[in-house]
């Protein structure tokens, strides 16, 4: 496996109604991931980020889950999430939002689509330690609010923003922006 490639977490609702225009938009944004030569990573969860895991792997890209769970059968089971589409799974056993700190942490960009409470958590998580966020806007939920709440935070952290519409322009946004001036996490939480 390269090890260079980047990763590409794509963070949002996992459960819900899904409306069916947002879900093949998702599914664009992991076509778009593959064919940037990037890895897809999610929380092993249902709903719009599995979306994007089958645009994915579809399009021949690398998926990575990392689950809740401590086992497939309690990653099925108990939190009735899938395996397909999926070619590598991390149990972590550390539960939904132990899961969140790995998740967010083993990504160099993050995505955010839709979204409540579990997103919002991964954005926080993100943001405060300097990482690049995408947000695919018109998805509902969270991803539709992000710009609400910037205002408020109030804390310089490093982190890059981009907005839009559109799942290929914010892929190609993002992974440009980070091959051109990839963020240093380490050095900035060293610093303070």
């Amino acid at each position: 496996m390269d090890c260079s490639r980047i990763k590409i977490g794509v963070m949002g609702s996992a459960g819900g109604k899904m409306d069916p225009e947002i879900e093949e938009r998702c599914r664009t944004l992991g076509r778009a991931i593959a064919e940037e030569g990037c890895a897809i990573l999610t929380g092993g969860c249902p709903g719009l980020p599995h979306q994007a895991v089958i645009g994915c792997k579809l399009s021949g890209g690398l998926t990575i889950g990392v689950s809740p769970a401590l086992s497939v059968r309690e990653h099925v089971d108990h939190y009735g999430s899938p395996t397909d589409h999926i070619d590598v799974m991390i149990y972590t056993g550390a539960g939904l939002m132990g899961r969140e700190i790995v998740g967010v942490r083993s990504c160099d960009i993050i995505i955010i689509v839709g979204g409540r409470s579990g997103t919002l958590g991964e954005f926080a998580i993100a943001y405060d330690e300097g990482r690049m966020i995408g947000v695919l806007t018109g998805t509902g939920g969270f991803a539709d609010h992000v710009d609400d709440i910037l205002p408020v935070i109030e804390k310089p952290t490093g982190s890059r923003l981009f907005f839009s519409a559109d799942p290929v322009d914010l892929i190609r946004k993002c992974v440009a922006s980070f091959r051109e001036n990839p963020p240093v996490i380490r050095e900035r939480e060293a610093a303070g």
